[in-house]
């Protein structure tokens, strides 16, 4: 496909990277330095000049694209480049990321504007990936697939764990009344091969597929307890902070704090039962008059990815004894994780390339997530009739060897399949494909040649 992406953000040089092996990407930025950076880097035409600019636009035969992906800074920009691609280009499919909070407000009303096919709004995709966190608080990752009826979930092993030490054989007998499948380990930063005979390491990171009911059933055997989140503290009462604070606080004892009075004043405004504190997170006193020792999980979701980290560093060292979660839009940051013992990064820019993703894949691909910065994906797939996986079992068909399927739905019922199930029109495949192996699996999914 001919994809034309304007920004070259953190955002947009991910998508570049993800895209350009397969696709034809043209990435538009202003800023010269950047795109000489790019040119030399990836394969694909970085081009300087505004992401509004009908003349450059036509030099490279906008025309002629499938897709426009607008990532710019500026959300105006992102809707009128929309606009100029349908109205000008007839460009058929036209990707728009928003995150002011003054639109965002209004994103029902802009997916009815004719010329966006798909809204993008950071704020909102986090905020869902934080709640399925709390509403399982023994998981760091939940994932939702087939209009959520599939959870694909992991737990991070600790030293009390009562799995600990133990073989992947002896955890699948200690779950043995519960319908699973154990997609795969990340250890030390790679994935691994999983056996029976493998022991469980401290930090290993075990992703699960389960019907959602199950999930935290899975998790108590697991930590051999059942982890309860009832107070909790969000730092920083932006767009993101006042939203989770605002799904939260019916449930939970919430306290919302930022340093900005008129961040303060708008929460405080929206918020029925959480309270709003003026203050700094990073201020161990605040922390302690707070009682941070009888907080169950403190999230740190400010737009600064320094403060956020070192904001769960220091309630930890001031008495939180049970779970942090930090935003971070730099991928490097993961590599500091552990050695900060922050238990969990929720990353903004992955989780909206995971989205965008989505839109890109062809056939009857379906909803996308990134693992690993996006070495590999999680995958929601349908079987049509000419499919080449009709009425094959599983150890028969022609999917690439290291697929790694969790879970069908047929209908309404969550199979999780053995090597000899057998395809059928219509079931809805979820599985973990690496990044280099998509083109395969879009042809093997979809009807016709690319």
């Amino acid at each position: 496909m001919k994809i034309i992406i304007l920004g070259a953000g953190q955002v947009g040089i991910t998508l570049a990277e993800h895209l350009c092996t397969d696709h034809d990407i043209y990435l538009i930025d202003q800023d010269a330095q950047q795109m000489k950076k790019v040119n030399q880097r990836l394969d694909l035409q970085a081009i300087e000049s505004p992401a509004i600019n009908p003349e450059m636009l036509d030099k490279i035969a906008a025309q002629n694209a499938d897709m426009i992906i607008a990532v710019t800074n500026i959300d105006e920009t992102n809707i009128f480049s929309c606009q100029l691609a349908a109205k000008l280009y007839n460009i058929p499919t036209k990707i728009a990321r928003i995150r002011s909070t003054y639109l965002t407000s209004y994103i029902d009303k802009l997916k009815d504007l004719e010329y966006i096919d798909v809204i993008i709004d950071p704020a909102q995709l986090v905020t869902k990936r934080i709640l399925r966190k709390v509403e399982h608080p023994a998981t760091f990752v939940v994932l939702d697939f087939v209009s959520d009826s599939v959870q694909v979930f992991s737990v991070k092993i600790n030293y009390t764990c009562e799995i600990m030490g133990q073989s992947i054989a002896e955890l699948k007998a200690k779950l043995s009344e519960i319908p699973f499948k154990l997609i795969c380990i990340i250890r030390n930063g790679e994935l691994i091969s999983i056996t029976d005979n493998i022991n469980i390491n401290a930090h290993d990171e075990l992703y699960f597929c389960s019907e959602k009911t199950m999930i935290n059933n899975i998790c108590n055997i697991i930590y051999g307890k059942e982890i309860i989140f009832k107070r909790i503290i969000i730092g920083g009462a932006g767009n993101i902070g006042t939203r989770l604070a605002t799904e939260l606080e019916n449930n939970y004892k919430v306290k919302l704090i930022d340093h900005s009075k008129k961040n303060v004043q708008r929460a405080s405004e929206k918020l029925d039962h959480t309270i709003v504190l003026h203050g700094d997170i990073s201020d161990s006193e605040l922390l302690n008059s707070e009682s941070i020792e009888e907080t169950d999980l403190f999230c740190s979701v400010t737009n600064d990815d320094e403060n956020n980290m070192m904001a769960c560093v220091l309630a930890e060292k001031t008495g939180l004894k049970k779970r942090t979660i930090a935003i971070v839009n730099k991928s490097n940051y993961n590599l500091l994780q552990d050695s900060l013992n922050i238990d969990d990064l929720v990353d903004p820019r992955m989780t909206t390339v995971s989205r965008i993703m989505e839109h890109v894949h062809r056939g009857t691909i379906g909803t996308v997530y990134s693992l690993l910065d996006g070495e590999y994906e999680f995958i929601e797939a349908k079987i049509l009739e000419k499919s080449e996986l009709m009425n094959k079992q599983i150890k028969d068909s022609n999917l690439p060897e290291d697929i790694r399927i969790g879970a069908i739905v047929r209908k309404d019922k969550v199979i999780i399949p053995r090597s000899n199930f057998i395809f059928e029109k219509d079931d809805l495949v979820v599985f973990l494909a690496k990044r280099e192996q998509l083109k395969a699996v879009e042809s093997i999914f979809s009807v016709g040649s690319f």
